[in-house]
Protein backbone atom coordinates (compact mmCIF):
# COMPACT_ATOMS: atom_id res chain seq x y z
CA UNK A 1 0.00 0.00 0.00
CA UNK A 2 1.18 3.42 -0.76
CA UNK A 3 2.16 6.21 1.87
CA UNK A 4 -0.47 8.35 0.30
CA UNK A 5 -3.22 5.60 0.55
CA UNK A 6 -2.18 5.04 4.26
CA UNK A 7 -2.37 8.81 5.14
CA UNK A 8 -5.95 8.63 3.30
CA UNK A 9 -6.83 5.55 5.64
CA UNK A 10 -5.56 7.09 8.55
CA UNK A 11 -7.29 10.89 8.32
CA UNK A 12 -10.80 8.72 7.45
CA UNK A 13 -10.66 7.38 10.81
CA UNK A 14 -10.63 10.44 12.32
CA UNK A 15 -14.41 10.91 10.96
CA UNK A 16 -14.72 8.88 14.64
CA UNK A 17 -13.61 11.93 16.51
CA UNK A 18 -15.48 14.49 14.70
CA UNK A 19 -18.87 15.10 16.97
CA UNK A 20 -21.99 15.97 15.31
CA UNK A 21 -22.81 19.24 15.53
CA UNK A 22 -26.33 19.71 15.96
CA UNK A 23 -26.18 17.71 18.81
CA UNK A 24 -23.20 19.65 20.43
CA UNK A 25 -25.22 22.87 19.98
CA UNK A 26 -28.15 21.40 21.95
CA UNK A 27 -25.61 20.56 25.06
CA UNK A 28 -26.20 17.05 24.60
CA UNK A 29 -23.21 15.11 26.60
CA UNK A 30 -21.48 12.37 24.72
CA UNK A 31 -22.96 13.43 21.45
CA UNK A 32 -22.22 10.88 18.82
CA UNK A 33 -19.22 11.13 16.14
CA UNK A 34 -20.36 11.55 13.01
CA UNK A 35 -18.57 7.73 12.09
CA UNK A 36 -21.21 6.65 14.73
CA UNK A 37 -24.04 8.41 12.51
CA UNK A 38 -22.94 6.63 9.55
CA UNK A 39 -22.68 3.17 11.34
CA UNK A 40 -26.51 3.92 12.31
CA UNK A 41 -27.62 4.00 8.59
CA UNK A 42 -25.78 1.72 7.23
CA UNK A 43 -27.53 -0.57 9.97
CA UNK A 44 -30.75 1.17 8.92
CA UNK A 45 -29.98 -0.11 5.35
CA UNK A 46 -29.01 -3.44 6.11
CA UNK A 47 -32.53 -3.99 7.99
CA UNK A 48 -34.92 -1.73 5.93
CA UNK A 49 -33.88 -1.57 2.26
CA UNK A 50 -36.48 -2.97 0.17
CA UNK A 51 -35.42 -6.02 -1.89
CA UNK A 52 -35.70 -3.97 -5.58
CA UNK A 53 -32.81 -2.15 -4.89
CA UNK A 54 -28.81 -2.62 -4.84
CA UNK A 55 -27.34 -3.24 -1.22
CA UNK A 56 -24.13 -2.63 -1.59
CA UNK A 57 -24.63 0.74 -3.63
CA UNK A 58 -26.82 1.67 -0.95
CA UNK A 59 -24.43 1.21 1.94
CA UNK A 60 -21.48 2.33 0.24
CA UNK A 61 -23.68 5.28 -0.01
CA UNK A 62 -24.47 5.11 3.88
CA UNK A 63 -20.68 5.10 4.65
CA UNK A 64 -19.33 7.44 2.18
CA UNK A 65 -22.02 10.11 2.20
CA UNK A 66 -20.20 12.43 5.17
CA UNK A 67 -16.85 11.62 5.08
CA UNK A 68 -15.42 14.94 3.36
CA UNK A 69 -16.79 16.02 6.91
CA UNK A 70 -12.72 14.95 8.34
CA UNK A 71 -11.88 17.94 6.68
CA UNK A 72 -14.12 20.52 6.83
CA UNK A 73 -16.15 19.21 9.94
CA UNK A 74 -20.09 18.91 10.43
CA UNK A 75 -21.44 22.17 9.05
CA UNK A 76 -24.53 23.53 10.23
CA UNK A 77 -26.81 25.35 8.89
CA UNK A 78 -25.84 27.78 12.21
CA UNK A 79 -22.34 28.14 10.50
CA UNK A 80 -23.67 30.59 8.15
CA UNK A 81 -21.93 28.57 5.34
CA UNK A 82 -24.07 28.29 2.03
CA UNK A 83 -25.17 25.46 0.53
CA UNK A 84 -23.25 26.01 -2.91
CA UNK A 85 -20.29 26.72 -0.41
CA UNK A 86 -20.53 23.81 1.43
CA UNK A 87 -21.24 21.71 -1.40
CA UNK A 88 -18.17 22.83 -2.72
CA UNK A 89 -16.01 22.63 0.19
CA UNK A 90 -17.28 19.17 0.71
CA UNK A 91 -16.33 18.08 -2.91
CA UNK A 92 -13.18 19.32 -2.94
CA UNK A 93 -12.62 17.55 0.44
CA UNK A 94 -13.53 14.44 -0.85
CA UNK A 95 -11.92 14.27 -3.96
CA UNK A 96 -8.38 15.30 -1.89
CA UNK A 97 -9.12 12.32 0.32
CA UNK A 98 -9.77 9.81 -2.43
CA UNK A 99 -6.75 10.62 -4.56
CA UNK A 100 -4.58 9.12 -2.26
CA UNK A 101 -6.86 5.94 -1.69
CA UNK A 102 -7.49 2.69 -3.97
CA UNK A 103 -10.52 2.62 -6.04
CA UNK A 104 -10.56 6.47 -5.05
CA UNK A 105 -11.74 7.30 -8.48
CA UNK A 106 -14.81 4.94 -7.88
CA UNK A 107 -15.56 6.32 -4.15
CA UNK A 108 -15.45 9.87 -5.34
CA UNK A 109 -17.92 8.68 -8.44
CA UNK A 110 -20.37 7.24 -5.52
CA UNK A 111 -20.06 10.05 -3.23
CA UNK A 112 -21.12 12.38 -6.54
CA UNK A 113 -23.98 10.05 -7.38
CA UNK A 114 -24.95 10.04 -3.41
CA UNK A 115 -24.76 14.07 -3.92
CA UNK A 116 -26.67 14.26 -6.80
CA UNK A 117 -29.25 12.10 -5.54
CA UNK A 118 -29.18 10.18 -8.67
CA UNK A 119 -30.73 6.99 -8.13
CA UNK A 120 -33.38 5.11 -5.93
CA UNK A 121 -30.72 3.87 -3.73
CA UNK A 122 -29.27 7.89 -3.23
CA UNK A 123 -33.15 9.27 -2.31
CA UNK A 124 -33.64 6.16 0.04
CA UNK A 125 -30.27 6.55 2.31
CA UNK A 126 -31.00 10.56 2.33
CA UNK A 127 -34.12 9.34 3.85
CA UNK A 128 -32.21 6.61 6.16
CA UNK A 129 -30.28 9.95 7.02
CA UNK A 130 -33.13 11.51 8.51
CA UNK A 131 -34.35 8.48 9.98
CA UNK A 132 -31.00 7.86 12.03
CA UNK A 133 -31.34 11.96 12.94
CA UNK A 134 -35.18 11.07 14.77
CA UNK A 135 -33.87 7.38 16.36
CA UNK A 136 -30.89 9.07 17.93
CA UNK A 137 -33.02 12.11 19.00
CA UNK A 138 -35.57 9.60 20.76
CA UNK A 139 -32.20 8.21 22.39
CA UNK A 140 -31.05 11.51 24.05
CA UNK A 141 -34.78 12.06 24.95
CA UNK A 142 -34.84 8.83 27.23
CA UNK A 143 -31.17 9.43 28.15
CA UNK A 144 -30.54 13.36 28.51
CA UNK A 145 -34.24 14.82 28.20
CA UNK A 146 -33.75 16.10 25.02
CA UNK A 147 -36.75 17.59 23.46
CA UNK A 148 -37.12 15.23 20.35
CA UNK A 149 -40.16 17.18 18.41
CA UNK A 150 -37.90 19.05 15.74
CA UNK A 151 -35.86 16.47 14.68
CA UNK A 152 -38.90 14.44 14.47
CA UNK A 153 -40.86 17.22 12.83
CA UNK A 154 -37.21 17.54 10.09
CA UNK A 155 -37.14 13.58 9.23
CA UNK A 156 -40.53 13.81 9.00
CA UNK A 157 -40.40 16.39 5.81
CA UNK A 158 -37.87 14.39 4.18
CA UNK A 159 -38.98 10.46 5.12
CA UNK A 160 -41.20 9.65 2.33
CA UNK A 161 -40.61 5.97 1.72
CA UNK A 162 -43.29 3.49 3.36
CA UNK A 163 -40.95 1.47 4.72
CA UNK A 164 -39.59 4.63 6.62
CA UNK A 165 -42.25 6.35 7.31
CA UNK A 166 -43.95 3.41 9.60
CA UNK A 167 -40.38 3.46 11.89
CA UNK A 168 -40.77 7.55 12.12
CA UNK A 169 -44.65 6.91 12.71
CA UNK A 170 -44.06 4.58 15.54
CA UNK A 171 -40.82 6.64 16.56
CA UNK A 172 -43.58 9.72 17.05
CA UNK A 173 -46.28 7.47 18.70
Amino acid sequence: MSESALEALIEAAGLKAVARAGWVLRGVEGAESVAAHSWGMSLLVLALLPDDLDRERALTYAVLHDLPEVRVGDLTPSDGVSKADKARREHDAMAALCKGLPRGAALLAAWETYEAQADPEARFVRQCDRLDMALQAIAYARSQNLDPSEFLASAAGVITHPALVAVLGALRS
